[in-house]
């Protein structure tokens, strides 16, 4: 049986922790985290809570690190005596790169990084990964299914892993933005908020799957809304008078160039 160790006990993690008990509730996870209310969540969910890092690192197979990208040099100093090739560390932070992670734990051991996003709380996220070239099929196929057991997974090589932080990382912000904006225009109309958010949630979650399971491509669907002369090219007039498509993708090129500064 597979022993998880988590370092940090935040949102990320305890969307990870739920996904493997949802698969196997016997299996054995600990963590540590500085919050006590966190490790009180964790000892509420049978998750057993230790006083330190070097003590989870002990005690697992499989290593999670679920801290922010800005503490990672602290916590992989402080991990380095327990550290040896036998271990996998999983990395969920922006940026971080696996020869990053190796060189600050002074240790050539499997590492895979990986790309989450927080609807995996719900099990419907969105997953990217990539494992480092020493990890065990086993072990690969063990960090594959923390995930896919919470969303969708899909293996990416290194060279995108800081470009995907925008495709699955961080947009979840930017349609949060859209559907803000939506319903708070809905609002200003005399609609009520609520009423008019739930149509919009469900507009989002049905364009997905147009997008999925009709066959058509993105421009495709978009032509076959807009009638000539109609409501939606008027509304699409407007959005690229604003240059919204080339504002998305100055957002998401931001993004990738803030992942590039953590890193380093």
């Amino acid at each position: 049986m597979k022993r998880f160790g988590f370092i940090g006990a935040g949102n990320m993690a305890t969307a990870i922790i739920k996904g493997i008990i949802a698969q196997d509730n016997s299996c054995y996870i600990c963590v540590y985290d500085i919050d006590a209310d966190k490790c009180k969540l964790m000892n509420d969910m049978g998750v057993r809570v230790f006083e330190n890092t070097v003590d989870v690192v002990e005690h697992s197979d499989i290593i999670v690190l679920a801290v922010k990208p800005q503490n990672y040099s602290e916590v992989l100093e402080g991990l380095r005596p327990a550290i040896n090739t036998d271990k996998t560390i999983v990395s969920i932070a922006a940026g971080i790169s696996i020869d990053y992670v190796r060189k600050g734990l002074n240790c050539n051991c499997p590492v895979v990084r990986v790309m989450p996003n927080t609807p995996l709380l719900l099990k419907k996220g969105a997953t990217a990964l990539c494992p480092s070239e020493n990890i065990t099929d086993e072990n690969k196929k063990t960090v594959y299914d923390m995930f896919a057991g919470s969303g969708v997974c899909e293996y990416i090589s290194e060279e995108h892993m800081n470009e995907i932080i925008a495709v699955n990382g961080s947009s979840p912000a930017y349609i949060y933005l859209f559907a803000k904006a939506m319903a708070d225009y809905a609002q200003s109309c005399g609609i009520d908020y609520n009423k008019a958010m739930n149509l919009v949630c469900a507009t989002l979650e049905g364009s997905a799957a147009m997008l999925r399971e009709s066959g058509d491509s993105a421009d495709v669907l978009i032509e076959k809304v807009s009638s000539k002369g109609g409501t939606t090219i008027a509304a699409l007039e407007k959005l690229r008078e604003h240059n919204f498509y080339e504002a998305v993708l100055d957002g998401m090129a931001a993004c990738t160039k803030r992942a590039e500064e953590l890193g380093k």
